[in-house]
């Protein structure tokens, strides 16, 4: 009976996760998902498969965030190909119906452990339950949300998968070491992410703790897998881009913050309430201050309770689990990264943290079950079930954080608040909204924190353009240029503001100097498009349209501007994006986009109506006055155009595409009356 309840546990156990995590499959992209996935063209196509494996820049549009993980940019493409597009759902499926094979080996590796360490009847039963309990206590973990919600963070679950993956087989088939079975997924899991370099040490761990005590003959073992590991890093060295840029925190300053770090971690396993997407932790100068000291304590005491457990048979589980928590915090604590720390970091660890805590319980309620063995069962039930309970629960509340970047953003200023880079895409959101003046408030708040943080400049410069206050706007696209001379994104944005001011020539030449800086970066050349076509530099703009589809074939942006049926043919999906950019974020940019859409469909009401929304979030936009002006010549109603278009001039007296548009309005009536008059 006792194995027959384990079956259907062990059964009902993907279920349960998948009731936990059934909110969080329409969730949006977020944050790295953006250069990684969202303006990623490569993959937009498999038929980029190969030079996925043989040109990091496949993996990011930012030069600096460049880094060798080809299988995650092929997961990536297959998962676009596979919902036609950008569908959040196909991305999340993927990524969870991996999770739950990750699960499943888990299971198998524990039981292999828990059984293997001790021969006692009363592991017939509690080993198997202590195994399951420690999958679902992973399975279940609220901590794990990030990973499993965070689309370009599917590198720390397919590495931690394959490190798993890798000791099960080692462990669970002997006979087959000799061949090297176990090495596949080892190599495999190396260009996934970097982490999973530390195997060879978890492998030693293993080997030491339940196989071979002699130190000598256990290491001896565990050189295959050195060999490939270092093999594998040499590559990952070679593939390496020069512009990957690891992060601005100093090396001393990284180290010393790490053991305290590790505590957080730890702590955040018996009680997940400060998860949050981006942390405001600060670095410690000094490893001699009340939270860095308190770190290294930990980091002691957790060597000495494993050196403890290990030399007890029974306790063998824990302490391999625990040595699994520390040697797998090593990668992200020894190398400089951008954060100091993430909740996705968790991932990894936790997997030894779950057995080794569900061990050290199932040791308790062996001792509570001696006592009281007609009470085995319902002691077990109430003692598991609240606590997997809170943790789904826990879990599914997490998903919902990650619903949109507004919750998600809202959610880390509540838990982050001194992190300006929380402030300031909160502050987006509400700008998304048409709240400007708000946002700009946040903005402010994250200048506090963050003053040299080119982004924030850029998104400054937004905001007072929004609220015309040109002068301040300027500056702060300056500024963002100054801080980041050879990114792409302070010129493209300067140079989206000046077309907005009918500044074409400007515009055109930020534009150029984004694409230079940054060929990949697609923005700047829709920008560049659009504003050669405004120009009358129809030549131009299908010059950029044609290398645009070599980049990215079959673009329907490049197809638009290549020829004039080309046009007609990709206009209701550029209505159709327009409509999806306004639903999604309903600002007075979006709908001056959608008007202009529906115009050249043809839809000249509707560019109307959208563009008579657009003023109602921006009253005195001349823009949307012109694309009202447009519309009316469109539909030959030549009072209607002049009275916008005058309205647009009167707001911007600069705006030539709305003195064009009302001479040649004026134009066109005296035609009429002198026609009618004859």
């Amino acid at each position: 009976m006792a194995y027959k309840g384990i079956r259907v546990a062990a059964l009902l156990l993907p279920l349960a996760v998948a009731l936990a995590y059934s909110n969080h499959f329409q969730n949006g992209f977020h944050f790295d998902d953006f250069h990684t996935v969202n303006n990623n063209s490569y993959i937009r196509s498999l038929h980029n498969a190969k030079l996925f494996f043989t040109d990091p820049s496949t993996f990011s549009v930012l030069p600096a965030n460049r880094t060798y993980r080809p299988l995650v940019t092929l997961s990536l493409a297959f998962d676009y190909w596979l919902g036609s597009g950008l569908k959040p759902f196909y991305f999340h499926l993927d990524a969870f119906l991996w999770y739950l094979v990750q699960l499943a080996l888990m299971w198998a590796l524990f039981r292999h452990i828990l059984r293997f360490a001790s021969t006692e009847p009363w592991t017939d039963w509690g080993t198997d339950w202590a195994a399951l309990f420690a999958v679902a206590l992973y399975g279940l973990h609220p901590a794990m949300a990030e990973t499993v919600n965070y689309v370009i963070q599917r590198g720390d679950l397919y590495s931690t998968l394959l490190v798993v993956a890798a000791l099960a087989v080692y462990a669970l088939a002997p006979r087959l070491r000799r061949f090297g079975i176990y090495l596949l997924p080892l190599a495999v899991a190396l260009i996934t992410k970097q982490p999973a370099a530390i195997f060879p040490a978890i492998l030693l761990a293993y080997v030491v703790l339940f196989e071979e005590r002699r130190a000598g003959k256990a290491l001896l073992r565990c050189v295959p897998s050195m060999v490939v590991t270092g093999l594998m890093l040499w590559l990952q060295t070679r593939m390496m881009p020069a512009t990957f840029t690891p992060g601005i925190i100093s090396e001393h300053d990284y180290l010393a913050t790490q053991p305290w770090v590790a505590l957080h971690y730890f702590l955040m396993f018996f009680a997940p309430v400060a998860l949050t997407a981006d942390s405001d932790q600060t670095a410690f100068s000094t490893i001699f201050c009340v939270q860095g000291m308190a770190g290294v304590a930990f980091v002691v005491a957790l060597i000495g309770a494993i050196y403890a457990a290990a030399r007890r048979e029974n306790l063998r589980p824990a302490a391999f689990g625990l040595a699994w928590f520390l040697l797998a915090l090593i990668p992200t604590s020894v190398y400089r990264l951008s954060e100091l720390e993430n909740d996705h970091r968790m991932f990894f660890p936790f997997v030894g943290l779950a057995l080794a805590v569900s061990w050290c319980a199932a040791l308790a309620m062996r001792a509570l079950a001696m006592r009281w063995t007609h009470a085995r069962t319902p002691v077990l039930i109430a003692c598991a079930v609240p606590i997997l309970a809170a943790c789904a629960w826990g879990t599914h509340v997490r998903n919902g954080v990650w619903l949109s970047e507004e919750t998600l953003w809202r959610d880390v200023t509540i838990k982050s608040p001194h992190n300006g880079r929380g402030l300031m895409n909160y502050g987006l959101t509400l700008m998304s909204k048409g709240q400007t003046s708000a946002a700009l408030n946040y903005f402010e708040r994250a200048l506090e924190y963050t003053p040299n943080y080119f982004i924030l400049e850029i998104n400054l410069g937004i905001a007072y353009g929004d609220l015309h206050r040109d002068a301040d706007a300027a500056a702060h696209f300056f500024r963002a240029m100054q801080l980041a001379p050879g990114d792409a994104q302070p010129s493209f944005y300067y140079g989206r503001w000046l077309a907005t001011q009918g500044r074409l020539r400007e515009a055109i030449a930020q534009f150029q100097a984004a694409i230079v800086r940054n060929r990949d970066y697609l923005d700047p050349r829709y920008a560049l498009m659009q504003a050669y076509w405004d120009a009358g530099m129809q030549t131009a703009a299908k010059e950029i349209a044609t290398d645009t589809l070599q980049m990215a074939p079959g673009d329907t942006t490049a197809l638009r501007f290549l020829n004039g049926q080309a046009v007609a043919e990709a206009l209701p999906d550029l209505a159709a994006a327009a409509e999806a950019a306004v639903k999604l974020a309903p600002t007075a940019d979006n709908y001056l986009n959608l008007s202009l859409a529906y115009d050249r469909a043809g839809r000249f009401r509707d560019c109307i109506q959208a563009a008579e929304q657009a003023l109602k979030l921006r009253p005195g936009f001349a823009l949307a006055y012109n694309n009202i002006a447009a519309a009316h010549m469109d539909m030959g109603e030549w009072d209607a155009a002049i009275a916008a278009a005058g309205e647009a001039v009167r707001l911007q007296p600069d705006l030539q595409l709305a003195r064009n548009n009302l001479a040649a309005a004026q134009q066109q009536k005296k035609l009429a009356e002198s026609f009618h008059s004859q």
